[in-house]
């Protein structure tokens, strides 16, 4: 059992606590979901309850966490972690080896445990995640959902009573949510404790027993996964929770503004190590509209943006802006893209420096607009690596945005944002493509997508394979591709998937 009794904590120079006076008891086998706005504490509490925190920061506590009866503040992290495996948002900050089968025994050879019951957990493992063909594979090698799961059986091997997982969906495409589901579901049926930190709520709606409202570093109110469900769009913006049943969202749409202007790529192919990755033999893009690039993991379409934006040397083909032939450094000077690890595009000490970074000049009353609208006024003075992972997200996208440039590229841009900061960003695309940018969306959010995209560009092996405009008649087919698994999930009302 989990009893968090009374706890507030404040990080050394942050002007206010990240949790105050915090309670929660979560039984054995409960598994409960942790939900809220970006910067509400939710992460703070999960390094709270796996002893990362108290370990490895410092800052003011008070109050008492114990673990099956352990005093987390009295413990020592080999203690802790025998008893709680932990799953972060980047799986990548928690490896320590090269290959596959080495990470998944690390863990177990760090307790010290015989080389024979170190093979027999590792081989159990593998077999019960199914994850006989990643087995001596080179970890980074891999896609973030394989790794995902990689992360999750290092834990596994160790078994321990309870798993703490922090946004672990938050980088993942629909194929690896899927898997991740499956393996939290077989943890689930073993009566393992789970204590999960998420802004995607769909693909827990049929795992959680509960779920618990964290506000300003509180925690406001329960939830149970039908109240998840049900619960109308308002309360869903001032909450900031996304939808437990995706099959159910129909949103609000801005109809495009698409201008005369046009990008035209023709015969384009790009080679990696004599490998062609990239065949883009004809497209014609206007601007004024969202144009969503999907695909799986790997299936080129990170290089199709950084190719159109010229960040890569060496593609072939013809590149046209307004019907003139437009040059890499052309284009990348008129580019403007957005990472998907946010931590790769920050490069000063404030959040208004980071914003403004790349204007030469600019309004202050903008700058205060912008800021305001991403509820970033307060954090105006500090450092950008002090904030959390939607925070930072909502930094790059404000400089994005008021950059200046015409061709703007996102790489999954909310995938740490809450509801509320999502349509934020709808609203700021929709303004935008008003404006007459020309904008590319890589997603596998299924929200966004119909929130905000005009346009659908399905790649695979670097090819397009579909291309459609997105309407009410088309919208079953991004539903099918982005969200192939809807009849296991909502299903509660007995209702049929789209």
């Amino acid at each position: 059992m989990i009893q968090i009794s009374n706890v507030s904590y404040q990080y050394d120079g942050a002007e206010r606590k990240c949790l105050d006076d915090v309670s929660l008891t979560v039984q054995d086998g409960e598994f409960v979901l942790l939900c809220g706005m970006s910067g509400c504490g939710k992460t703070t509490l999960t390094k709270m309850v796996n002893g990362v925190l108290l370990n490895l920061h410092s800052g003011m506590f008070c109050g008492e966490v114990t673990v099956n009866g352990m005093n987390i503040a009295e413990s020592s992290m080999s203690d802790i972690c025998r008893k709680v495996g932990s799953v972060f948002q980047n799986p990548r900050t928690q490896f320590y080896t090269l290959d596959t089968t080495s990470e998944i025994a690390f863990g177990c050879e760090n307790l010290g445990m015989p080389r024979e019951e170190i093979a027999q957990r590792v081989s159990q493992t593998v077999e019960r995640f199914g994850l006989e063909k990643l087995a001596g594979r080179d970890i980074f090698g891999m896609s973030g959902g394989e790794k995902q799961r990689i992360a999750l059986a290092s834990i596994d091997a160790m078994d321990p009573e309870i798993y703490v997982l922090d946004e672990p969906s938050a980088n993942l495409d629909t194929h690896a949510v899927e898997e991740l589901r499956k393996i939290l579901k077989t943890l689930k049926a073993q009566g393992k404790t789970i204590l999960i930190a998420e802004h995607r709520i769909y693909y827990l709606a049929d795992l959680i027993d509960r779920a618990v409202y964290m506000k300003d570093g509180r925690i406001v109110r329960e939830y149970s996964r039908q109240e998840l469900i049900d619960m109308p769009d308002s309360e869903r913006l001032e909450t900031g929770l996304r939808n437990g049943d995706l099959r159910r969202f129909v949103p609000e749409r801005c109809a495009s503004a698409w201008g005369d202007q046009r990008i035209v790529m023709s015969n384009v192919t790009f080679a990696y190590r004599k490998e062609r990755i990239l065949d883009i033999r004809s497209l014609r893009v206007q601007n004024g509209g969202v144009v969503a690039i999907v695909g799986e993991n790997g299936a080129g379409k990170s290089t199709f943006v950084s190719v159109l934006a010229g960040l890569r040397r060496g593609a072939k083909g013809m590149f046209l802006l307004n019907s003139q032939p437009v040059s890499r450094k052309k284009r990348l000077r008129q580019s403007f893209m957005i990472l998907q690890e946010v931590n790769h595009q920050l490069f000063t000490n404030s959040v208004q420096s980071e914003i403004t970074l790349g204007c030469k000049d600019y309004s202050e009353d903008d700058l205060r607009d912008i800021m305001a609208k991403m509820h970033l006024t307060d954090f105006a003075e500090m450092h950008p690596a002090t904030l959390s992972g939607g925070q930072k997200q909502r930094v790059v996208l404000c400089s994005a945005f008021f950059c200046g440039k015409k061709i703007l590229f996102f790489d999954e841009p909310t995938s740490g944002l809450d509801y509320y900061h999502m349509m934020k960003t709808v609203q700021i695309l929709n303004n935008l493509k008003q404006q007459g940018y020309f904008i590319f969306l890589i997603t596998h959010d299924y929200e966004l997508l119909l929130s905000v995209c005009d346009r659908v560009l399905i790649l695979e092996h670097g090819r397009i394979t579909d291309d459609y405009e997105l309407t009410a008649a088309t919208m079953p087919r991004p539903h099918r591709f982005l969200f192939p698994f809807a009849a296991e999930y909502g299903n509660q009302d007995g209702s049929e998937a789209c």
